[in-house]
């Protein structure tokens, strides 16, 4: 029931790299992956708690390949940790050449998120 419930909050986005998104080396701008995937990873997490949820960390974002202007990429986030209040959620970046079928990770990391009531206090996620 549980790996149901992580399959199905599993979230999958795709975006054109373009050049107003890059940086003076022609691939995306540090801080906008870090937007994309904090976004994925908040998404992914509302999915999973249907809840309120804040961002309380990024644990690490290891940046392993350049993404050019003029790819796709596919950001994946998946709840990879429950706690009674709190989830982490890893958030993987792909690069795909729009005119080939080459493929590969650029981008990984994870976020932890805290399930919060109307007044911000933090609730059980389950």
């Amino acid at each position: 029931m549980e790996n149901d419930r992580i399959e199905r909050s599993i979230t999958r986005i795709f975006k054109a790299v373009f050049p107003n998104s890059t940086n003076h080396y022609d691939t995306l701008f540090g801080g906008t992956a870090m937007h994309l995937m904090d976004e994925v990873a908040f998404i992914t997490a509302t999915r999973y708690t249907r809840k309120k949820v804040v961002t309380v960390s990024s644990d690490r974002i290891d940046f392993t390949r350049p993404i050019p202007s003029g790819t796709i990429i596919e950001l994946i986030g998946k709840v990879i940790h429950i706690g009674n209040t709190s989830l982490k959620v890893s958030v993987e970046i792909y690069i795909e050449e729009m005119y080939s079928q080459n493929r590969e990770k650029a981008i990984s990391g994870t976020f932890t998120f805290v399930a919060i009531d109307d007044q911000k206090k933090p609730v059980r996620i389950k």
